[in-house]
């Protein structure tokens, strides 16, 4: 059975189902200010940190390496690069694979620089963008059952969006995109918020008599290349739209990706759909534009439809 909740509440079930599931399962943050409930629910495993992100997230890679699967919820700001990157990362390699460290750690983004190309970019850590409640309540699970430390990336502007997602608890696999739209003349992969943003550009090339393949990655780390060069082989064509800066983001890591691999293929250049390689502006007139937009996929995707030798 499933219903309509929304991609915050989606979150919050999944904690909940698998804190009743499994007792190792404690979250620490702002006394659980991000999931609501879960404190009288379940009291003495919603523990509250201070405001010192290396501190609490410390403790909970302490947490994971004696048993416990803790959730790490860096909602409002404060990020532990130095545990994350140092610790969590590289335990399971620094003690010959005999060390698991079964965390998660919640980051929200939206209103500045996007975190998963960083994480992505360091072996040992597993990172998920979801992009629909459906998806927000499925890989939260996979990732409290993962034995590897995993950045669960949840953008601001997503926690109100409602979707179908089911009652019962589910799982969906790291590694594996989702076919989200099915075509043959272009293919668009999308990250987190940018995938409606591709799904509403692909409706409108639709009615220009072009059809686009929409795939949404789920995860950065591991990341589904069959799937993306599969399409690729299949389009020629590639644009890849990402809220990242330009600059070394996962646009750049799936654009080199396909021109190594599916080179062949290919009968036009790729584009990339980004924001400025630019700090976000404070103006609300300027923050507006910022990301990418549905008229820019728009274009991108008629240019490379319609490039000729």
């Amino acid at each position: 059975m499933a219903r309509a909740i929304s991609y915050r509440d989606a979150i919050i079930e999944a904690l909940t189902q698998e804190m009743t599931r499994d007792v190792s399962v404690i979250v620490l943050g702002d006394d659980g200010i991000s999931a609501p409930g879960l404190s009288v629910r379940f009291p003495g495993r919603v523990l509250g940190m201070p405001g010192s992100g290396s501190a609490f997230v410390g403790a909970a890679i302490g947490a994971a390496s004696r048993g416990q699967r803790p959730v790490a919820e860096l909602v409002f700001g404060g990020i532990g690069f130095d545990q994350i990157f140092g610790q969590a990362a590289t335990f399971r390699s620094l003690f010959g694979g005999t060390a698991s460290t079964p965390l998660v750690v919640r980051m929200a983004y939206g209103a500045g620089p996007c975190p998963y190309p960083i994480f992505t970019h360091l072996p040992g850590l597993k990172v998920v963008v979801p992009a629909t409640p459906y998806e927000a309540k499925g890989l939260m699970v996979q990732a409290i059952r993962d034995d590897d430390p995993v950045i669960f990336c949840e953008h601001k502007g997503l926690s109100d969006v409602v979707g179908e997602v089911p009652c019962d608890s589910y799982a969906l696999a790291f590694g594996v995109a989702n076919i989200v739209r099915s075509g043959e003349d272009v293919t668009l992969v999308a990250l987190g918020r940018m995938v409606p943003v591709a799904e509403q550009a692909a409706c409108e090339l639709a009615a220009s008599g072009i059809a686009a393949e929409v795939i949404d990655p789920r995860t950065t780390s591991p990341l589904d290349t069959a799937t993306i060069l599969g399409s690729v082989g299949r389009t020629g064509r590639l644009v890849v739209v990402d809220e990242a800066s330009p600059r070394c983001n996962l646009a750049t890591d799936i654009s080199a990706l396909v021109a190594k691999e599916a080179f062949g293929a290919l009968r036009a250049p790729i584009e990339m759909v980004t924001p400025p390689h630019t700090p976000m502006p404070f103006s609300r007139v300027l923050e507006n534009p910022y990301p990418p937009d549905i008229q820019r996929v728009v274009n991108a995707a008629k240019t490379v439809a319609c490039w000729r030798r």
